[in-house]
């Protein structure tokens, strides 16, 4: 799947999927992705809570180095899609493969996977009890088995990238929502993801403080991080996104590059939902 002129009806891919290479199912954080394989590829998936089915055989491909904006209404399934790429939702059919290796094979180690998939959330999900140092070390500590003053070195490292060094010793109750957010962001950072996804990663925040977060990962995006990003900050999407995806009904209504979708959409759908945004 491309980033031209895609505009299309997701039910009309129906039964039809892209081929995307596989690879074995077992991880090596050593091993390279051979060229063409997509960071992410989500073939016909689909995902019901009960009788409710959220997703309708989405088909979607991201390209190592990519920076994807999905936006929609609320229940339009954007943070449900997003959620099924690390297997925080289930999928309910369908596939999701990571770096050409299909994370829902029972036998793939999801564990290993997801030290590959950083996640920043609407909530920071900060340790309350931990400074910020020790919030970025114990993941490095535990899942990477990483020693005490390598995992230090890397937290300040990224902490640094996000621009506040000066708090490594700070705990989350005398952070800001906007720096407790950027922590959020290096406390994924530290884990050397190939991958960020970020689940409306500033819709908790204050105006005044979702600059400084967008600033973060629009410095991100200009590194060469593969993203996959759920927003409603338009400015954004035009500005730092390589394609923007646009759902509706657990449908990918239309795609393409920013100026296209935002500034000219084809479907009547993506023209009424970005006009009721431009009057808010």
């Amino acid at each position: 799947m491309t980033d031209t002129d895609d505009q299309h009806e997701q039910p009309e891919h129906h039964g039809h999927h892209p081929h995307v290479p596989h690879r074995h199912h077992d991880f090596d954080e050593h091993e390279s992705v051979p060229v063409g394989v997509p960071a992410i590829a989500l073939v016909g998936l689909t995902k019901s809570f009960g009788d409710l089915e959220v997703l309708k055989g989405i088909d979607l491909e991201i390209e190592p180095g990519e920076v994807v904006c999905v936006i929609g209404p609320s229940g339009s399934g954007k943070s449900t899609l997003l959620r099924c790429v690390n297997r925080l939702e289930e999928p309910t059919a369908g596939q999701v493969l990571i770096e050409g290796v299909d994370i829902t094979d029972p036998h793939t180690d999801l564990d290993a996977m997801r030290t590959r998939i950083g996640m920043v959330f609407q909530s920071f999900n900060l340790f309350g009890h931990l400074s910020v140092r020790d919030n970025l070390c114990i993941a490095q500590r535990k899942v990477l088995k990483r020693h005490k003053h390598a995992a230090e070195a890397k937290a300040e490292e990224v902490l640094a990238r996000v621009g506040l060094s000066e708090k490594i010793d700070e705990y989350p109750a005398r952070l800001s929502g906007g720096q407790q957010q950027r922590v959020a962001i290096a406390r994924a950072l530290a884990m050397d993801p190939d991958m960020m996804l970020f689940d409306e990663a500033t819709s908790a925040l204050d105006p005044e403080l979702v600059g400084e977060v967008l600033a973060v990962m629009r410095s991100l995006a200009e590194s060469g991080m593969t993203m996959m990003v759920v927003t409603h900050e338009m400015h954004f999407a035009r500005r730092v996104a390589d394609r923007v995806v646009f759902m509706d009904g657990g449908f990918i209504v239309e795609q393409g590059p920013p100026d296209a979708v935002l500034g000219d959409p084809q479907h009547e759908r993506t023209q009424r939902f970005l006009r009721q945004v431009n009057e808010r």
